[in-house]
C-alpha cells in the first residue's frame, strides 16, 4: 500500500503557507516536475531511464505485489481469468472455490451441464458466454493436449476464452514465463506515464517491452494493476496521494489536494473475500 501519510507530508512541506495546495510553491514546484517528465524532446534512453525509475519506485510501493486472482493449478487460472472479463477479481474469487471443487479437470468442464454451469457462475456476468468458453477450453484440453495447460503463447491463444492477455497472466503466473499483462488499468497508467501513445493492447505490450528487462514484465504488470486499482483510477486519479508524481507527466489529470486525494485511495483490503 501506498504510505499516504508520507505522500501528505511532502506535499504539505512544498505548499508552505498554502493549505490549501492552490497557487502556492508546491503547485508551481511539482508542476514543473511533472511538466520535465512531459517533454516533447525526451529520447528514448531518457524515457528508457523514466520508465525504468517508474518501475523500482512501484517495487518500493507495492512489494507485496500479486496476481490477485486466486489459483492453486494452470487450469484454475485459465478459469478465474476467464471469469475476471468485465468482473472484479473480488467477484471471481468468491465463486471459483466451489467451482474449483467440482470441476478438477479439464475434462470435467468438456463435460459439465451448461445450465448448471451458467447458474454456477453467473454472479461473475456475461455467464452464457463465459460457460461457452469453459466448456470449449476443457475440450480442447482434452483433444489437443491430452487435458493439461500448455506453457507457450501460440498454443494458449488458440484455446477458446483465451486472449494474449489471458495467456500472459496465466504464462507468467503459473508458469513463471515473463509477459506483460495489458487490461484496461495497464493500458491507462503507462498512457499516463508518457511511455506510449498506443491504444491497441498489443502495441502497448510491444512498446513497454521495449523499454523493462524481460525478468521485470509480470511483476511490473501486478505492480502497474495494483496502483491503477489504488490509486491512478480511470475517473479520477488520486493525484495528491500518488508517490511517482514527479515521474508522471499526467500530474493534475485527478484530484490533486493531498488530503482529498487520500480519501480516494483504496486499501488493500477493499479487494480481499
Amino acid at each position: 500500500m501506498t504510505d499516504i501519510k508520507s505522500v501528505v507530508r511532502s506535499w504539505r512541506f512544498l505548499e508552505g503557507d498554502h493549505p490549501n495546495g492552490r497557487g502556492g510553491r508546491g503547485d508551481r514546484v511539482l508542476t514543473k516536475v511533472a511538466g520535465m517528465a512531459a517533454r516533447a524532446d525526451e529520447t528514448p534512453l531518457a524515457l528508457t531511464r523514466r520508465a525504468r525509475r517508474t518501475n523500482k519506485e512501484l517495487t518500493a510501493l507495492y512489494p507485496h505485489a500479486h496476481c490477485e486472482l486466486d489459483f492453486t493449478t494452470p487450469l484454475e487460472l485459465c478459469v478465474a481469468t476467464i471469469l475476471s472479463a468485465q468482473c472484479t477479481d473480488k467477484r471471481v474469487n468468491e465463486v471459483t472455490p466451489a467451482l474449483f471443487r467440482k470441476y478438477t479437470s479439464a475434462q470435467a468442464y468438456a463435460r459439465a451441464d451448461r445450465a448448471v454451469l451458467e447458474e454456477e457462475i453467473r454472479p461473475t456476468g456475461f455467464f452464457r458466454n463465459k460457460t461457452t468458453s469453459l466448456i470449449g477450453l476443457g475440450a480442447a484440453l482434452v483433444e489437443r493436449y491430452d487435458g493439461v495447460v500448455p506453457n507457450r503463447l501460440d498454443d494458449l491463444v488458440s484455446l477458446p476464452g483465451i486472449g494474449r492477455k489471458t495467456a500472459n497472466v496465466v504464462l507468467g503466473n503459473a508458469f513463471g514465463v515473463p509477459g506483460l499483462t495489458v487490461d484496461t488499468h495497464f493500458g491507462r497508467l503507462v498512457r499516463r506515464f508518457g511511455w506510449t501513445v498506443e491504444e491497441d493492447p498489443v502495441k502497448v505490450e510491444y512498446a513497454v517491452a521495449e523499454l523493462l528487462p524481460k525478468a521485470e514484465w509480470t511483476m511490473f504488470s501486478h505492480r502497474v494493476i495494483f496502483h491503477g486499482r489504488r490509486v491512478c483510477h480511470a475517473r479520477r486519479p488520486a493525484c495528491g496521494a500518488c508517490a511517482i508524481v514527479t515521474l508522471c507527466p499526467a500530474f493534475g489529470e485527478g484530484e490533486t489536494d493531498p488530503v482529498k486525494a487520500a480519501k480516494l485511495v483504496r486499501p488493500d483490503e477493499f479487494f480481499r473475500s
